[in-house]
């Protein structure tokens, strides 16, 4: 039951986590625009008590009266844009504590179904989108790291394939045990997504369709935009429909569509939908 409530959980953020993540990184990055805008104003300001510093003929050789004018204009333009940006950052946080909330009143009231949920070791849930970071980048600092992950450790690739390999002979088994190894064993590898597809299928064709939705949600976690990522996806959403959570299941196979429009993917989730009599 356990396992339940944690798909049901993580079916119900995926509906709202990408525009969520979005707002949150987007809140990041109005706090940034906010702090250039006052640095601009700042700029101005002083470019301002410059020019009158320098006398008429200062001002004249900058244009006269028009040059004050004009920076009359960018002042009172960055002050409407820093008024906009910070009304954008208030709703953005409000989007997010209101997300937050939902999830941890879900979290709450499934518990509550559960026999043995301690409701006093639920804790306070988490932001949606992650904590904001103590120290932000600027906006003018260097641009983010874009050169390829590490690579992959000794045995990697090896050990997924064994897994692989174990599914494909049909040793359904032991190809779960050994893509759960994987997974333990090498955490963030870039084959994870990979490895929990196949793990949820060794699983589904033993019978357990909880532990094989567990996996594909864990996969798709773990890359939501990766080769394999609407493969995870529909699959968790065909494994909640089969499980008899009709809502979630069609909210999943929804999100199949909207992220990958145009896939295989796309046209299997969008006949699920129609088979469980999703709206």
């Amino acid at each position: 039951m356990a396992m339940l409530r944690a798909l049901l959980l993580g079916a119900a953020v995926l509906a709202a986590a990408p525009a969520l993540a979005q707002d949150a990184n987007r809140a990041q990055t109005l706090a940034d625009i906010k702090t250039e805008l006052g640095q601009l104003q700042t700029e101005i300001g002083s470019l301002r008590q410059e020019l009158q510093a320098s006398g008429q003929a200062g001002l004249q050789k900058a244009g006269g009266d028009s040059a004050l004018q004009r920076m009359d204009s960018m002042e009172l333009s960055l002050s409407h844009m820093t008024d906009r940006v910070e009304e954008l950052e208030n709703k953005i946080n409000r989007v997010v504590a209101d997300g937050t909330k939902r999830i941890g009143d879900l979290n709450f009231r499934v518990c509550e179904m559960e026999e043995n949920c301690d409701i006093s070791q639920l804790g306070k849930a988490k932001p949606l989108g992650g904590d904001a970071p103590t120290n932000a980048p600027s906006v003018t600092g260097p641009a983010p790291d874009s050169t390829p992950g590490p690579d992959l450790a000794i045995n990697e690739k090896s050990d997924f394939e064994a897994g692989k390999k174990a599914f494909e002979d049909g040793d359904y088994a032991s190809a779960a045990d050994l893509l759960a190894t994987f997974r333990q064993t090498y955490p963030g590898s870039p084959l994870t997504s990979d490895a929990m597809y196949y793990r949820g299928m060794a699983l589904q064709k033993q019978g357990d369709e909880a532990g094989a939705a567990r996996a594909w949600l864990d996969g798709f976690s773990a890359d939501p935009k990766g080769s394999r990522a609407a493969d995870n996806l529909l699959s968790l959403g065909k494994a909640l429909g089969q499980l008899g959570q009709q809502s979630e299941a069609c909210t999943t196979l929804g999100q199949v569509s909207a992220r990958f429009p145009g896939s295989s993917a796309a046209g299997e989730a969008q006949s699920a939908q129609q088979s469980l009599g999703c709206q």
